[in-house]
């Protein structure tokens, strides 16, 4: 089988046009690989994925791993099925982030298939921290790339700011409470691509919360600097979902954000994330 790569933004990420990822051999796999490593963002549209063609997809990526907070689907527990009910706001993924950056080893990459989607609106944005680093000056990266980010779950699931239901078993996604939400990891502010050797930027607003030795006023400053310097357009590129869409993309060097503006649609979307390394 051949497939066209073909490129979304001058940034990141690229369509994989003509493929069947369950016909999929060795041969393709490497291919995808080398285009996700190029890319980092793939799409891969006009896919029919149960859920264990998707893991089995997924494998050849990694190991698919089981969120200690969010719960599993009860025979895949390492999918999490996102849904968005028609006439509700989106709450799973809204705002930039990477993916569980609060665990001890953060997940590697994630691969996300779209069941049901809106027939416009709840896009994903995805930026470049590759990108987001090499832009910096070199003077500010040399006073920067020793410093340790301190990331935890805390804030963003936390049971009062996102909602009791949610704990409750009451929503279209269910939470477990975990001692995870509370710990603090303590990850590089700079981080070295095990795979490209490539240097990113590897703090996030979602889950970094600190800086290790400086006081919170201090951090607060800098990383309000570094999440608005990461933001900004020249990074990122964009998905518009489509039904059958199978969007993989790498939590070592890309933040996303899906974007809340279809609140009359509903959404059903398939999460697997892959387990990564610790970062260095």
């Amino acid at each position: 089988m051949s497939f066209e790569v073909r490129p979304l933004s001058g940034a990141l990420g690229a369509e994989i046009l003509g493929a069947d990822v369950t016909d999929f051999g060795p041969d393709e796999h490497a291919r995808l690989q080398a285009a996700f490593l190029e890319y980092h963002v793939l799409v891969i549209r006009d896919q029919k994925l149960g859920r264990g063609e998707q893991l089995e997809f997924a494998r050849n990526f990694g190991v698919p791993e089981v969120h200690p907070i969010v719960e599993g689907m009860g025979d895949h527990p390492d999918v999490i099925r996102v849904h968005k009910p028609a006439g509700e706001s989106a709450s799973f993924g809204v705002g930039w982030h990477t993916d569980n950056s609060f665990f001890e080893c953060p997940s590697g990459a994630t691969v996300l298939y779209g069941e049901v989607v809106p027939p416009v609106g709840g896009d994903t944005l995805f930026a470049s921290m590759d990108r987001a680093w090499e832009a910096l000056s070199e003077p500010f990266r040399e006073r920067i790339e020793g410093m340790v980010g301190v990331h935890s779950a805390r804030q963003a699931y936390d049971p009062g700011r996102v909602g009791p239901d949610k704990y409750e078993g009451k929503g279209p996604l269910t939470y477990k409470y975990s001692d995870a939400i509370q710990e603090e990891v303590r990850h590089p502010v700079a981080r070295r691509h095990v795979e490209t050797g490539r240097k990113s930027l590897y703090v996030n607003p979602m889950f970094t919360l600190g800086i290790e030795g400086l006081r919170s006023a201090e951090a607060k400053a800098l990383l309000g600097f570094l999440f608005a310097h990461a933001a900004s357009p020249d990074f990122q590129c964009r998905v518009r979902w489509q039904p059958g869409t199978v969007t993989m993309w790498d939590n070592r060097c890309v933040w996303h954000y899906a974007l809340d503006d279809y609140r009359e649609h509903e959404r059903l979307m398939y999460r697997v994330t892959l387990a990564g390394e610790k970062p260095v």
